[in-house]
């Protein structure tokens, strides 16, 4: 039996190209032509805000970098997930409150980030600072959200340990390092001085050696000075 095959020409071959890169490009791409962030957040916010516990014990990362825009988008990342979960244990009054501000946040899901790296560190918080967070982040991305492209954004990223970086100076320490480095008229003193000391061993040597070949020996006779009566008769 033969099984002919289906005949596809060039343009079917191009238009399965162009479907393949627009569905790979669109698992990597981050950005929004419409704004997904509505004018009325704040208010579902605080609805939510009113209606919790204000202490209710949940956590935020401590240690992601300090990006401008994309710092503000990881942080929302992780409070939709906290969105979800609170959703699976809230009442039915809850978790529509809930639902309306997941749905503020939801549109991070629209890109493809990476899980959270091992080093990121979470601390434990209040449900309510949170949510203020979350209503801060969402004022800080709502001008650059259709002007931005996020794609590099995908990967959430740790601040450096602290335990790589050199350890600060304190003001004691700088203080006591300036008193005991020599100032320079000190230090130009103290190259000075084996110079000095040196020319004057120098000079007493040689003070020496002319002491020395003024002075007689013993058993020599030093000649009398001759008497102006004596130049005089010899002048004569």
């Amino acid at each position: 039996m033969t099984v002919l095959a289906p005949a596809w020409s060039p343009t079917t071959y191009l238009l399965l190209l162009l479907l393949l890169s627009s569905g790979l490009s669109e698992t990597q791409d981050c950005s929004f032509q419409h704004s997904p962030i509505s004018s009325d957040f704040a208010v579902k916010i605080r609805e939510l805000s009113d209606y919790l516990l204000q202490d209710y014990p949940v956590t935020v990362a401590s240690n992601l970098q300090d990006e401008e825009l994309c710092g503000a988008l990881w942080r929302l990342v992780l409070a939709q997930r906290w969105m979800e979960r609170l959703k699976t244990v809230a009442g039915s009054k809850m978790q529509g409150l809930l639902e309306r501000v997941n749905t503020e946040i939801h549109f991070v899901t629209k890109c493809a980030f990476q899980p959270p790296p091992s080093c990121l560190r979470f601390v434990q918080t209040n449900i309510s600072r949170l949510l203020q967070e979350t209503s801060e982040h969402l004022v800080a991305l709502k001008p650059w959200i259709t002007r931005q492209n996020f794609s590099r954004c995908l990967e959430l990223q740790c601040q450096p340990d602290s335990s790589t970086l050199p350890p600060p100076r304190s003001p004691g320490a700088l203080e006591a390092t300036a008193l005991t480095a020599p100032q320079p008229p000190l230090l130009l003193l103290l190259l000075l001085l084996p110079v000095g000391l040196l020319l004057l061993a120098a000079a007493w040597c040689l003070h020496w050696q002319r002491t020395r070949w003024r002075t007689p020996r013993s058993g020599e006779q030093v000649p009398p000075v001759p008497s102006p009566q004596d130049l005089l008769l010899v002048e004569h």
